[in-house]
């Protein structure tokens, strides 16, 4: 069995002629479509003919997704390889370009009055109607052509680097442990370990080994973040956050509505951290290094295949459709699946639409928390599977949007692997890695989202120092937590280890999680009233992602997203099952 990704439908190799006949071809149409907009976004005369031409000509350039996708893929399980960085680079100038020609269009869309009438009179534009409202929305933030393109190439050299050093550092860091060398990927699995004091001594090794690379990192989130306050503040912001919630699709009241939920709910969902600190004999709350301790006496190793299988299974009672897709991304070895040095920590799921495909990294160690992280990303690839009939351009939906049918497809396999066993300690174990990674969603990403907001805060006043970073860290985790947490051993590198601040694109990506979480929660609710009909309404609203606002996609499904109740509801679903924890006794 092939336990690494095939991406051989991409092309065999970087040196094949296809793919550089194809990355000169992609350069070629690139600055064609570039002097086409040139030419013909200078009036906004004969608009509706221009907009049709320019979106399928947009539509078309999807041919090269596999060019960018072969690359960053095959970088993210080695890192340090220099052919392929170069490569990178020379495709990511290239992606500035295209980024130049959607502004261009929007840019264009700025001066078109009537746009309502001209998408109306076009069977063509009517389909994207969503899509060109929202680049005119969009139209006073952005600066002319020349600055817009500045800030790109430049990022290239800035944020861009900043990122690749900080995924090198922490692709290759060096883990010293019990007289052995380990990944950061694999000294962090050990804090699911059974062993309390094989928990504790990875948890002071893993923050010891950070010591070596605190600086270097120091320096990349600062020069992401500075880039991003300038780039807000040119662009006319008031904030990262307003921008984010721009681009996120994602209405300031739901936003504010879904915030102030977590927070009137904290209190209570801190109680299982309180208890699991007093279900492993602590009694000033939990020790980071045993936030993911395993309380039952079910700690049980799973082989890759009885994952597989398992994932399946319970996919299939849900719908034969999603258990036929993830049955394909198996066959088909869609899947990195171990830890390897060279290879970036964590897990995702990367869309390849132009082929209907997915591919899916994990760091699988044989948890049960990896068996449901497999279902997760699965969840991804399910939703770009329901894409699969919409037009290119109307196939990109936003973070939190990103995080519901992965976290869904999450629910659906807790939920079947609770009703398929009668034993109470594997339902223990269960029920505790549910909570532990749910919460971990919620609280541990309100103290993100809070440590995010205060380096902004303070970057835009000067260099956040390695110190600084580490002490907001610790006061954030302790906002979120409370007495949840024992405040002598908390986490202050957790901002090294985290990807999710290294992306100068992709900023606040935290609270999207929480979305995820609490939205997919109120539609398995929604699921459970209604089985039969169900299913089909939630494949179409995955379809529709791409071109709705967030909270026309609630609407869609039934659901009022600028009521604090909504998510006030989902919340106290996650308090029920906190309160039968509480009634646990070993």
């Amino acid at each position: 069995m092939d336990t690494n990704w095939n991406l051989d439908n991409l092309y065999i190799s970087y040196e094949s002629d296809k793919f550089l006949n194809d990355l000169e071809n992609f350069e070629k149409v690139v600055k064609d479509f570039s002097k086409w907009c040139n030419d013909n976004f200078n009036s906004a005369q004969n608009a509706k003919e221009k907009l049709e031409i320019y979106l399928q000509k947009l539509n078309d350039l999807s041919v090269f997704d596999s060019l960018i996708a072969y690359v960053y893929l095959n970088l993210k399980v080695d890192t340090t390889n220099s052919k392929l960085l170069n490569l990178s680079s020379k495709i990511e100038k290239i992606v500035v370009d295209v980024k130049q020609i959607k502004n261009y269009v929007t840019l264009f869309l700025k001066d078109v009055n009537n746009l309502d009438n001209i998408i109306n009179s076009s069977d063509v534009l009517k389909e994207y109607s969503f899509i060109l409202k929202e680049a005119k929305d969009k139209a006073d933030k952005l600066l002319d052509n020349d600055k817009e393109y500045i800030i790109s190439k430049m990022s290239l050299n800035g944020s861009s680097m900043w990122t690749k050093q900080w995924q090198q550092i922490t692709s290759t860091l060096a883990v010293e442990y019990n007289n052995s060398v380990l990944t950061l990927p694999e000294i962090r699995n050990l804090a699911y370990d059974k062993d309390k004091e094989v928990r504790k001594e990875a948890y002071y090794s893993e923050l010891k080994s950070y010591e070596k690379i605190d600086i270097p990192a120091s320096f990349s989130i600062n020069g992401i973040k500075g880039e991003v306050i300038e780039t807000c503040n040119m662009r006319g912001y008031s904030s990262p956050l307003e921008m984010t919630l721009k681009d996120s699709r994602l209405d300031k009241e739901v936003f504010e509505a879904m915030f102030s939920a977590i927070k009137e709910s904290l209190p209570k969902l801190q109680k299982y951290f309180i208890k699991k600190a007093e279900l492993l004999g602590h009694k000033n709350g939990l020790p980071f290094y045993d936030l993911f301790a395993p309380i039952s006496n079910n700690t049980k190793k799973y082989t890759y295949d009885e994952a597989k299988q398992f994932v399946y299974d319970n996919f299939s009672k849900f719908s034969q459709k999603l258990g036929d897709f993830a049955k394909k991304a198996f066959d088909n070895n869609w899947i990195d699946v171990y830890s390897k040095k060279g290879k970036v920590g964590g897990a995702f799921c990367y869309s390849i639409q132009h082929i209907k495909e997915s591919r899916i990294l994990l760091n699988f160690s044989g948890s049960l928390d990896n068996i449901f992280t497999l279902g997760h990303e699965l969840g991804h690839g399910y939703h770009n599977l329901c894409l699969n009939n919409e037009k290119d351009v109307n196939t990109h939906y936003s973070m939190p949007i990103a995080e519901t049918a992965s976290t869904f497809c999450e629910h659906i396999l807790v939920k079947s692997a609770l009703e398929s066993t009668s034993d109470e300690d594997e339902k223990l174990a269960i029920l505790e890695n549910d909570l532990s990674g749910t919460l971990q969603c919620i609280v541990d990403i309100y103290s993100r989202f809070l440590f995010e907001d205060e380096v902004f805060k303070r970057r835009n006043n000067g260099f956040v120092s390695k110190d600084e970073l580490c002490d907001i860290m610790e006061n954030a985790q302790k906002q979120a937590y409370g007495n949840g947490l024992d405040h002598n051993f908390l986490h202050k590198y957790m901002w090294i280890c985290k990807t999710h601040y290294y992306n100068a694109n992709a900023n606040y990506y935290n609270f999207p999680y929480a979305y995820g979480v609490l939205f997919s929660k109120g539609l398995f609710s929604l699921y459970l009233k209604d089985k039969e009909n169900f299913i089909k309404k939630y494949d179409d609203m995955l379809s529709i992602t791409g071109k709705c606002s967030l909270y026309e996609v609630g609407k869609f499904i039934g659901v009022d997203l600028k009521t604090k109740d909504f998510w006030l509801s989902s919340l106290n679903l996650i308090i029920e099952d906190i309160n039968k924890y509480c009634e646990i006794n070993l």
